[in-house]
């Protein structure tokens, strides 16, 4: 469990604790065992287990429900702002055909560059937003038919 080492009078002893059982205590002293009695029981401290939910993102409505898609009407894809921030660049118009992980949307959200990508393939219908608007978390940005 753990060794010490003492100097009791000039002489010295390596002592190793074997065991703490309430108030017994094995021990060996310079290599010669003994089982010592406390006067009172030493209780061991135990360290806390900390314990974190998982997190879910604020947009999410549900964690298996795609962002990108409506859940009133599966045929229509609504792509919509992860955070809050300002479009750089909407990399798309209305009429353009697009794939899966095609880059749509430029977004700078705390100083830093956001690429937002289609969860779907289909046809953008309608492009919501241009080149420098503010937009808040969830607003939608582009329509995929």
């Amino acid at each position: 469990m753990k060794d010490f080492k003492f100097k009791i009078n000039g002489n010295e002893y390596n002592v190793h604790i074997a065991n703490v059982d309430g108030n017994l205590a094995d021990v060996e002293v310079n290599g010669t065992p003994y089982r010592v009695e406390m006067e009172r029981e030493l209780r061991q401290t135990k360290t806390p287990k900390l314990i974190r939910q998982e997190a879910v993102p604020a947009t999410d409505s549900h964690p298996s429900v795609v962002k990108t898609v409506s859940p009133d009407s599966p045929s229509t894809g609504m792509v919509k702002s992860p955070l809050p921030g300002v479009v750089l660049d909407v990399l798309v118009k209305p009429g353009d055909e697009v794939k899966v992980g095609q880059r749509l949307i430029v977004l700078e959200a705390m100083k830093m560059e956001n690429n937002i990508d289609s969860d779907k393939a289909g046809r953008v219908t309608e492009v919501k937003v241009r080149k420098g608007d503010t937009v808040l978390e969830g607003e939608v940005l582009i329509i995929i038919g």
